[in-house]
């Protein structure tokens, strides 16, 4: 069984909409894009690239795909991240989109939990859910969701698309590794664990 896991960037107040650049995702009349880089240091990069060693996919909805196959195809070749983005499986969840250009891509045909249950049963292993937000939190309605890698930045945006948005699914999680840069970014890796369990003082 392969696990599905999902990879984001999230502000302080968790919002995830267009880390990488001003011009990435302006939906919503979001005006905040490129929050990121500013509260990026070097430990995070190396999380990341860590986290990206280990995973044999990506599974991504078509916004996302769509900001990466523009992107990635020309990016700088000495980046380390670009031949590792180019040369990685693809799996697109879209009802929009009719076919897929990107190398080593394929368009997920039907329902996407459907979908994705089929891709958590086939031989392989784990599949990195990147951005993606509508993608993910549909995931998390379906209890396909096993593990969260987040990294949560110094910032407060206090608008834009947010992981865990008004709805989602209630979720235990059991942290799996969790620390703080000297940049103040938290990098946090947790494994779904069923319901929340509930009590009182």
């Amino acid at each position: 069984m392969r696990r599905i896991i999902v990879c984001t960037f999230l502000t302080l107040d968790g919002v995830m909409q267009a880390p990488g650049g001003p011009d990435e995702d302006g939906e919503g009349g979001f005006e905040h894009g490129g929050w990121q880089k500013p509260t990026d240091d070097e430990e995070v990069g190396a999380a990341v690239a860590g986290w990206y060693e280990q995973c044999d996919s990506m599974l991504l909805g078509r916004r996302t795909y769509e900001i990466f196959a523009s992107y990635w195809p020309t990016a700088d070749p000495g980046n380390p991240f670009t031949p590792r983005m180019n040369g990685m499986r693809k799996y697109v969840a879209s009802r929009r989109l009719t076919s897929v250009e990107w190398q080593n891509s394929t368009l997920l045909e039907g329902d996407a939990a459907d979908a994705v249950r089929a891709l958590k049963a086939s031989d392989g292993g784990d599949v990195f859910v990147v951005g993606s937000g509508d993608l993910a939190q549909t995931l998390m309605r379906h209890h396909l969701v096993d593990e969260y890698r987040l990294t949560i930045h110094p910032v407060i945006i206090g608008t834009g698309k947010r992981l865990f948005a008004g709805g989602a699914v209630p979720t235990a999680l059991e942290p799996v590794s969790v620390s703080t840069t000297k940049g103040g970014t938290v990098i946090g890796v947790y494994r779904t664990n069923g319901e929340p369990e509930y009590d009182s003082y």
